[in-house]
């Protein structure tokens, strides 16, 4: 568990990441439900500013590393609302992890696209061993590549 407030904030900032301020939902939800122990986030996105980083679609417009680092930003902006939502102290490690992929049907990198948003978790709540999905779809919202499904236990 995280012994602190700044603990998780401090490893993301050695390793030269930042937490951006939580994004603003994109429709009619909320960023994140309490049920029990868990927090339940809203699907997130790769945004940055309220815009999306990137957009299109792996395995046609966007190379892997394209797909990951938009994966890491995703985590970088559930992260900002787990922040916001119940403070990053108060969370014992992500225990669920879906990763949504827009890709074309040939694509099969999806496990390399879905390690960005992993190893976002693991440097803010190291070790932090999740069961994880990732999988492909034909398209995402506002047509960016991809999208979150994040469950956080609390601590």
């Amino acid at each position: 568990m995280v012994s602190s407030l700044t603990e998780p904030l401090q490893r993301l900032h050695q390793a030269g990441l930042q937490v951006p301020d939580a994004p603003r939902p994109l429709g009619s939800y909320v960023p994140g439900v309490r049920a029990g122990g868990l927090l339940f986030l809203s699907g997130m996105l790769p945004l940055r500013g309220g815009r999306p980083l990137v957009t299109g679609r792996l395995g046609e417009d966007l190379e892997p590393a394209q797909g990951r680092a938009a994966a890491a930003e995703a985590a970088l902006n559930a992260l900002a609302v787990v922040h916001t939502e119940i403070g990053l102290a108060a969370v014992a490690g992500v225990v669920r992890l879906a990763v949504h992929i827009a890709c074309s049907p040939d694509f099969h990198d999806h496990a390399a696209v879905a390690d960005g948003a992993s190893e976002v978790f693991d440097i803010a709540f190291a070790p932090s061993r999740h069961s994880r999905l990732a999988f492909g779809s034909a398209a995402l919202p506002a047509g960016m590549p991809v999208e979150l499904e994040v469950i956080v236990a609390l601590g």
